[in-house]
């Protein structure tokens, strides 16, 4: 799929259209099928357009930055601190401690959390004990 940013020689208004390929715009160019969708005039032409890409590690640095970044920021800190707060942390023994919890019946005054595989996670999943992936991030001040 392209889309083109398209504008009528006749009304002076420029509006979007999407096709599935630039070929496709111009058979159906030719075969007169475009027309604007506010004058219905057939004099439309593709316009400039500007694909919307990062040029520079600048540009990735200022959308990084972004409004919506920091809210989902804050709100893994928040979870984090809660976690930090209210969890006994066990380290690399992570999968060690959940089976310990969970087929000695030894429950813990906490919950834990700590560093396990991708395939620890599975494995204790297959097992019925139940484990969450919470993604951890350093509190970088930006």
């Amino acid at each position: 799929m392209i889309k083109y940013k398209l504008i009528c020689k006749h009304c002076n208004t420029s509006f979007d259209s999407w096709f599935s390929s630039s070929l496709e715009y111009e058979k159906l160019k030719k075969q007169k099928f475009i027309n604007c969708q506010y004058c219905n005039s057939l004099e439309v032409e593709k316009n400039l357009m500007a694909p919307s890409v990062f040029k520079s590690k600048d540009n990735v640095g200022k959308y990084i930055k972004d409004k919506k970044y920091k809210e989902i920021k804050k709100t893994i800190l928040e979870h984090q601190k809660f976690i930090e707060n209210n969890f006994d942390y066990v380290g690399e023994n992570f999968a060690y401690e959940a089976r310990s919890m969970h087929y000695d019946n030894k429950k813990s005054s906490k919950a834990i959390y700590g560093s396990a595989s991708k395939d620890d996670i599975k494995e204790l999943n297959e097992e019925g004990i139940e484990t969450e992936i919470i993604p951890w991030i350093k509190n970088v001040i930006n």
